[in-house]
């Protein structure tokens, strides 16, 4: 047996107003809650048992996957009654784990997308006999996330907080947000309490020489934390870009759910996948967007890097160009919005940017 902990208990602040009701890891991205891409995958690398590290409507996961039979895993829920942070969120969970103080436990987090081998990354950790493997990716920009150097061996040298000048910018190489532990380094966490790996579990497991090492993968990886990084994760899985046991033989420039109603002369595109019982009229343009289920697109709509929610309503000829749509919200025929906007469900438009 090989156990993960899957933390999914952020609220999803930067996707609102999509996450008022629903919690992020359980947005529907090409089709199917993030969450269940993921236990895909896990279950694909040979994990067996999946405990869930929930908050932020914990319910909704409960409701949903049940005890995991149905997706051939044993998932097991640790409620956070407060938010605790990463290491303490793996804390709490690490009381349902069945695994020996020396066996690898994979833990990943709920909001990304990636196509990292988790079976290779417990492989690596054991050649290394390590403590803590870490999953590392290599970004263009590194200037919004904390630096991990390693040395030639990939031994872990230290963590660096987010760069302010260029000479701070000493390794493209960031925490991807996929781990190894060894279990008995888990139980080492304080219990109880708010605890980040980053600034906390990990420094300390350096300044007492344990073994802490970094595997780059240069695969996909997208953080799905905003509007627009939700719309371009969605698109990648229907195109084929990002993998998914889910999607398989799917990929295209288009996945329609069965009762989803496509007029004639309808222009769909980009990876644009079209939720249960949405109606995209003829003469409607939607590139590379998420149209959430019961949705309805009205004539010569254009919609391009967008999401449009659970039964909004997008008027005759509207465009909307990398904007959010809330659930039920109604654009009126006409309307032209651009990148920023977000429609809450009582129709008030705000604009904030993709960092927000």
């Amino acid at each position: 047996m090989r156990e993960a902990i899957l933390l999914v208990g952020g609220q999803g602040t930067r996707l609102r107003p999509l996450t008022i009701s629903t919690p992020k890891p359980m947005l529907p991205v090409a089709g199917h809650p993030c969450t269940e891409h993921q236990i895909a995958r896990a279950r694909e690398a040979g994990i067996t048992r999946i405990i869930l590290g929930t908050s932020y409507r914990a319910e909704v996961f409960e409701s949903y996957f049940g005890d995991g039979s149905e997706f051939g895993v044993e998932l097991v829920y640790a409620v956070e009654d407060e938010p605790l942070g990463t290491g303490g969120a793996i804390r709490n969970a690490a009381r349902y784990l069945q695994s020996g103080p020396d066996e690898p436990i994979v833990i990943f987090n709920g909001d990304v997308l990636t196509g990292v081998d988790l079976g290779g990354l417990v492989t690596k950790w054991t050649n290394a006999r390590a403590d803590v493997a870490l999953y590392l990716t290599r970004v263009d920009d590194p200037r919004a996330y904390g630096l991990v150097p390693t040395d030639p061996s990939g031994r872990v040298l230290e963590f660096l907080e987010k760069p302010t000048t260029p000479e701070e910018i000493v390794t493209d190489q960031i925490n991807a947000g996929c781990y190894v532990f060894k279990r008995s380094v888990i139980d080492r966490i304080p219990a109880g309490r708010p605890v980040s790996v980053e600034r906390e579990t990990f420094p300390e497991l350096l300044d007492t020489n344990a073994v802490v090492i970094g595997v780059v993968d240069d695969g996909y990886w997208l953080d799905l934390g905003t509007p627009l990084a939700f719309a371009q994760g969605s698109a990648d899985l229907v195109l084929g870009n990002a993998p998914s046991p889910l999607i398989g033989n799917r990929a295209g420039q288009l996945i329609a759910h069965e009762t989803a109603i496509i007029g004639d002369g309808t222009l769909l595109s980009g990876g644009t996948h079209v939720g249960a019982g949405a109606h995209v009229a003829p003469t409607a343009t939607v590139v590379a967007s998420v149209i959430f289920p019961g949705a309805q697109v009205a004539d010569g709509a254009h919609i391009v890097n967008s999401i449009v929610g659970i039964d909004a309503h997008i008027g005759a000829g509207a465009t909307l160009t990398g904007v959010v749509i809330a659930d039920g919200a109604i654009v009126e025929a006409g309307v032209e919005l651009t990148e920023g906007a977000r429609m809450f469900p009582d129709g008030v438009i705000r604009f904030s940017s993709d960092k927000s």
